[in-house]
């Protein structure tokens, strides 16, 4: 029992993969959490779903586990925030009972009527120009043609779930489903709202919803919530919950934000042009930015933060740490005839014990991590993961590491276009997640990027991390500006001259397959 008067905010997690609930004071320093998965069904043509059931279980299961540790008092409980994984879609009638499964950020089935909003006499990279005029002045982006964004996941609702769609009464974010549950209040902040493009981005301090923007869309606003801070205060808790967690009834919960959002803050990213590189499920390289801009031919935009004040680079590569959960379940541990063994929990770790075995280039062996598309620097639903140039002499180790390897080119490509966008180049680059806990990973991405890693402490609680920074700020514990100063560092990883050329010469590699394929690809996989 802590016997001191610091005090806690309960730091929900939900990622794609599962649910993590830590306690984290609120100056950032991480007490203790508790995981459990939440399954993940993918259905034909490419539908991605979860049961928001799930989500809330995993949720009250894990904080019910980690608060009856007794590892702090519940007094010195003063608040719940929530990071979770973003762009995905519930739907829910006037009581917050979801109507149909979670359609999560992974599912493409909205493509073909997202292609019909944004078709017109006049386009450009797809986009009636007109339209596309209007939204880049308002939002600052534009619907990705992918389907992958909540306007494609409503639309593929109101057209293929007709009575689903009659009878929501709010279309809402994961964070703002995982809210309504903590304190029946409907509401959404302005960064987990941008992506359905129907809000007025220009003004940070005054965002709303463009009636212009409606239209276009056609999504009707009495079936989305009413918008707020990242910051603010939704409310106390229900009583029940309370209860039912132990907490007491006046706990509070602030709004928070969104998976990319609150990993910026929580890796210490928060100043202009900081960046911060995060591998997960999927991952992405972000920083801060004063300005509003958008690069249509590489999916990158910059729309409003969790810091009030600023705006985010947001870009994604789809798949990252899937990759490896694919090698695990799929290929080296796939329960089937081949496979008695049990699971081994530290399976990770031996994927990096034997990375480390196979040298720099994996002998030439290269992974192209596109296992369900492509978001950034390309966007194309189309391209599909391959191993190429494997021989006989090839081994499990070159394998691995091409797997590590390959995502580590994709962040290349990406950070490209980043460092364009910002107009400078980003070094060094703090790296959470995940994917961050792996020391050779770190060490890979360091060599292949060309530039410096900082390794950020507990680095796999970033996102509950900046969920905690957020509800301090709410609560008057700190100001943004103060996070820098406590945020650790673990370790730095230098780029090792020795490896330079080597990974110059296959990143190009990486390129030139993604140009000689993709129409190969687009014939094999053909989208809508």
């Amino acid at each position: 029992m802590s016997t001191t008067d610091e005090k806690y905010i309960l730091a929900i997690d939900l990622g794609t993969s599962g649910s993590k609930t830590a306690l984290i004071s609120v100056y950032g320093e991480v007490v203790d959490f508790e995981y459990q998965e939440v399954p993940l069904h993918l259905l034909p043509n490419g539908g991605a779903e979860q049961n928001p059931d799930d989500w809330w279980n995993a949720i009250m299961s894990t904080a019910k586990r980690l608060i009856g540790k007794g590892l702090v008092s519940e007094d010195d409980i003063v608040a719940i925030c929530c990071s979770t994984q973003w762009m995905g879609t519930v739907a829910v009638d006037q009581n917050g009972k979801s109507l149909m499964n979670a359609i999560t950020w992974m599912d493409s089935r909205g493509a073909k009527y997202v292609k019909a909003l944004t078709k017109g006499p006049i386009k450009i990279e797809g986009y009636d120009i007109r339209k596309l005029i209007k939204w880049i002045r308002l939002t600052g982006g534009a619907p990705a043609q992918s389907g992958k964004d909540p306007v494609g996941h409503i639309l593929f609702i109101k057209n293929e779930f007709p009575e689903v769609y009659q009878h929501t009464y709010k279309f809402l974010e994961p964070k703002d489903f995982v809210n309504l549950c903590f304190t029946g209040k409907f509401a959404a902040s302005f960064d987990s709202i941008t992506l359905h493009w129907v809000t007025d981005n220009r003004d940070l301090s005054k965002i709303t919803y463009s009636d212009a923007l409606l239209q276009i869309t056609a999504l009707e606003r009495e079936k989305l919530p009413d918008l707020r801070r990242s910051i603010d205060i939704l409310g106390p808790i229900k009583k029940g919950i309370a209860e039912e967690l132990g907490l007491k009834k006046d706990t509070q919960l602030v709004m928070g934000s969104a998976d990319i959002f609150a990993a910026a803050i929580g890796s210490g990213a928060v100043n202009d042009y900081d960046g911060h590189l995060y591998i997960g499920t999927s991952s992405w390289i972000s920083a801060h930015v004063p300005f509003k801009k958008l690069d249509i031919f590489h999916s990158i935009a910059s729309i409003p933060s969790s810091i009030p004040d600023k705006y985010l680079i947001v870009n994604e590569q789809d798949t990252a740490g899937a990759s490896l959960t694919f090698l695990k379940d799929n290929i080296l541990y796939h329960e089937d005839e081949l496979f008695s063994e049990a699971a081994r929990p530290e399976v990770y770790k031996i994927f990096d014990r034997l990375a480390e075995k196979a040298p720099a280039g994996s002998n030439k062996v290269i992974f192209t991590p596109w296992l369900n598309g492509e978001l950034t620097p390309v966007m194309d639903n189309s391209l599909r993961a391959c191993l190429y140039n494997l021989s006989l002499s090839s081994t499990r180790e070159d394998i691995i590491r091409a797997f590590f390897e390959g995502v580590a080119f994709n962040q290349r490509w990406s950070l490209k276009y980043v460092e364009k966008f910002m107009g400078r180049k980003r070094d060094p680059i703090h790296m959470v997640g995940g994917g961050a806990t792996s020391d050779i990973w770190c060490q890979i991405h360091a060599d292949v990027l060309n530039r410096t890693i900082k390794q950020v402490k507990d680095p796999i609680q970033a996102n509950a991390r900046g969920a905690t920074f957020m509800a301090s700020v709410a609560l008057g514990y700190m100001a943004f500006d103060d996070i820098p100063n406590y945020i650790q560092i673990s370790n730095t990883y230098e780029p090792n001259p020795v490896n330079r050329n080597i990974y110059d010469d296959l990143f190009q590699e990486f390129l030139n397959i993604y140009q000689q394929n993709k129409s190969i690809f687009r014939r094999l996989n053909p989208q809508f």
